[in-house]
């Protein structure tokens, strides 16, 4: 490796590490970043809680993500207000994957997805997300909101939940199998908190609504005793890390599920990254630190017994929105978090699990506005199937199908569109027309001339009839693929074969060498048959012509120039 080269890695490493300026607004924005950190570590805390119940994982496991990876992500991380953890789409994949292969396989899952985007991140693919689109996005977020919303169901009826079942299923489940009138307690618990939430920002917009909803109906159900299932004992403290020891087979059947963990964590932390550098005016993110960031905060979190984590897009809006501008927000949140385990683990386990069914309730509703299903679905007709099938598979399906089944479907009707766009044009000869200009078709190319468009363009010159030349103007193809190269090498073959002589005019430069390379110059009859410019083409088609009315004259299809 030369010096400049080794210059130029140990330079890309550094982009990827810590540094100094990070912190380099510390001194103007810390006041902000202490509100804003213990702000969002109060708006976290029920929802660490809530998701860490509803993946099965266990409240404690929750907490354990929120502070750890929390911290980690906050350091590492390529955002400087992401604020990660814990987060619903994450639950939505991790549950069935501790339904089947039980608890014991999370921190296999956390360590393998966290080396996977760890990775990602080394590997510069950060910016791999910008390729997905919006009503991609808008669809797996709304089906998300959907699952997340289905799976509160049992607790909010005060049942346990139908382990593997599909969200949908397992709700229909809890209902028929629920108690009455002992459910009625679970959903006046889950009211009370949906009220509360619904209520706190109208009287001030930094009430958490959550975090007193809680608050309220714990007190109330504690003091009735009400006969409402809880959180129960949590530890007071943070278990000793250990890493994870498993058998050669069952980390080869956990590859498949860290891999879809994996996937998830990168999209929904890029996504959070970019949504908070719109909102705020703290910089740019670093796509590829980000991911770096996120995979260190998994691996640190199944360490310590936690889920994998992801960037958390309503809690950095919340950090954004209160004044945070620089990492420490994130560092006090996570801090914070674990001064309340350390002193409430007793309080915080006489939650009832119907408080924080109504905490994921009212967050999946509020996760998609109407707004934006609107625009959505008023967009164009393509864009609305879309959205609307990655919502359902991501419902009935899973996740990462969802978003691979709608990126697909977006391709194809991306490039339909394009090749739709894209078209093949007669034209008028130049003036001053001239005897025989009829034998002369004049074709323009424009747009893009790939493989879904190519066969098109094809079929139309193919057809001519009654002409000696055709010139082919491509100094408006905008795109040229192997696949539109080879056709246009089949018709000047085609074309050629049947006495008629071919000219070219305007292959841009960026196009040249592919059509070296795939024929479309050695087709020609003769390398003379080649231009720049127009005029010079029309003029010497015209000879061609005129060579052909004179007797014994040689026209097209003589072989002569």
């Amino acid at each position: 490796m030369t010096d400049t080269a080794a210059r130029r890695a140990a330079r890309g490493i550094r982009s990827l590490l810590p540094s100094t300026a990070d912190y380099r607004d510390l001194r103007r924005t810390w006041k902000g970043d202490l509100v804003a950190g213990v702000t969002v570590g109060i708006v976290a805390l029920p929802l660490a809680l809530a998701f860490g119940v509803s993946s099965g994982a266990g409240a404690a496991s929750g907490l354990v993500t929120a502070i750890v990876a929390g911290l980690v992500a906050a350091v590492f991380g390529g955002s400087n207000v992401q604020v990660s953890g814990p987060t619903g789409a994450m639950v939505v994949v991790l549950a069935p994957i501790i339904a089947t292969h039980g608890t014991s396989a999370l921190a296999v899952v956390g360590l393998l997805a966290g080396l996977m985007v760890l990775a990602a991140g080394v590997l510069r693919l950060g910016r791999a997300v910008t390729f997905i689109p919006w009503p991609v996005i808008e669809g797996f977020t709304l089906g998300i909101a959907v699952i997340i919303f289905l799976q509160q169901v049992p607790a909010a009826v005060g049942v346990p939940a139908t382990e593997g079942a599909n969200a949908v299923v397992g709700a229909i489940d809890a209902i028929l199998r629920a108690s009455w009138p002992d459910a009625a307690w679970s959903l006046a618990v889950v009211a009370a908190v949906a009220a509360i939430m619904l209520v706190a920002p109208r009287v001030h917009r930094l009430v958490p609504g959550s975090i007193l909803g809680i608050i309220v109906v714990t007190a109330i159900t504690a003091l009735a005793g009400l006969p409402v299932a809880t959180i129960g004992a949590l530890p007071s403290g943070l278990p000793m890390p250990a890493i994870p020891v498993v058998a050669p087979d069952t980390l080869t059947s956990l590859l498949l599920p860290a891999a879809t963990v994996a996937a998830l964590a990168a999209i929904e932390s890029l996504l959070s990254a970019r949504v908070a550098a719109s909102i705020s005016d703290t910089g740019p993110y670093d796509a590829d630190r980000e991911l770096v960031g996120q995979g260190l905060a998994s691996i640190a979190s199944a360490a310590f017994g936690g889920m994998p984590a992801t960037g958390a897009i309503a809690r950095t809006a919340v950090n954004v929105r209160t004044g945070g501008r620089t990492r420490l927000a994130a560092i006090v949140h996570a801090v914070l978090l674990a001064g309340m385990v350390a002193l409430g683990a007793t309080v915080v386990g006489a939650i009832p699990l119907a408080a924080l069914a109504g905490v994921l309730m009212v967050t999946a509703a509020r996760m998609i506005p109407l707004a934006t299903v609107r625009t959505v679905v008023g967009s164009t007709r393509a864009d609305a199937a879309v959205f609307v099938g990655t919502a359902i598979i991501t419902v009935s399906v899973d996740l990462i199908t969802a978003v691979l089944v709608g990126v697909a479907v977006a391709a194809f009707l991306a490039l339909r569109s394009v090749a739709r766009s894209s078209g093949v044009h007669r034209e008028e000869l130049p003036a001053p027309a001239e005897p025989g200009d009829e034998r002369v078709a004049l074709f323009r190319l424009e747009g893009a001339l790939f493989f879904g468009a190519a066969e098109r363009m094809l079929e139309r010159v193919a057809a001519l009839r009654d002409v000696d030349v055709v010139i082919i103007r491509m100094s408006q193809l905008q795109l040229l693929d192997a696949t539109g190269a080879q056709v246009i090498t089949e018709l000047i073959h085609a074309l050629e074969r049947r006495g008629v002589t071919v000219l070219v005019k305007g292959i841009q430069g960026r196009h040249l060498e592919l059509a070296r390379r795939v024929g479309v110059i050695d087709s020609l009859r003769d390398r003379r048959h080649l231009f720049d410019e127009l005029p010079a083409a029309v003029e010497h088609a015209r000879s061609h012509v005129r060579r052909a009315a004179v007797p014994g004259g040689s026209g097209a299809g003589t072989g002569i120039a």
